[in-house]
């Protein structure tokens, strides 16, 4: 939709079901949400779209049971009790990205690119996750550091063999796709198609 060599997810938190809806019939399928109750009480909504649901927010340990059968991709792997609340309650292998925090804000989620190597070792053990790839968030309004940011994740999975980065934003998306992102993920940006 935005790019013809990176999947675009919808950041579907700024739409409601029937915008959802209209999204799908111009051809979007993928979608992400932040919350796990949204992403239910839209899954309900939208039950007869064949929408490909994406997991993007911060994903809390106890909220796991709810959604994680209920997705096909998880961005925000970033701690060990989480993969261990996956591997509980997954079915199926699950598609993970592993969150990494390459900006240095403290508010965000993500592990800290030191520990990346480590962590990857130890998601081995898990079955029920297939980590295929990494993903960042850049810093509002600081596009030179996000720039750096997404420059630091590719090298990042080029150096662990992985071949998917999940980068880029409304207002980043064009510099993630300068730095090899697969998946981006956008929302405001989408409200144009509804126009």
């Amino acid at each position: 939709m935005f790019s013809n060599q990176a999947i675009t997810i919808c950041a579907s938190k700024y739409f409601d079901h029937h915008q959802i809806q209209e999204l799908h019939r111009k051809g979007v399928v993928h979608f992400g949400e932040n919350r796990a109750q949204d992403l239910l009480k839209k899954q309900e909504m939208l039950k007869n779209l064949p929408i490909i649901w994406h997991f993007i927010g911060h994903l809390q340990t106890n909220k796991v049971k709810d959604i994680i059968n209920q997705i096909e991709y998880l961005h925000t792997l970033d701690r060990i009790s989480l993969a261990d609340n996956i591997q509980k309650y997954r079915f199926t292998p699950l598609k993970c990205f592993i969150q990494v925090n390459l900006t240095g804000e403290s508010q965000k989620s993500g592990i800290n690119p030191e520990n990346l190597a480590q962590f990857l070792i130890e998601m081995k053990k898990y079955d029920k996750i297939e980590i295929i790839g990494l993903m960042t968030i850049g810093q509002e309004n600081q596009l030179e550091i996000t720039e750096k940011a997404f420059i630091k994740l590719s090298q990042l999975a080029t150096l662990h063999g992985l071949k998917e980065k999940s980068m880029g934003m409304s207002d980043d998306y064009e510099l993630a796709l300068q730095h090899g992102a697969t998946y981006l993920r956008i929302g405001r940006k989408f409200k144009e198609l509804l126009e």
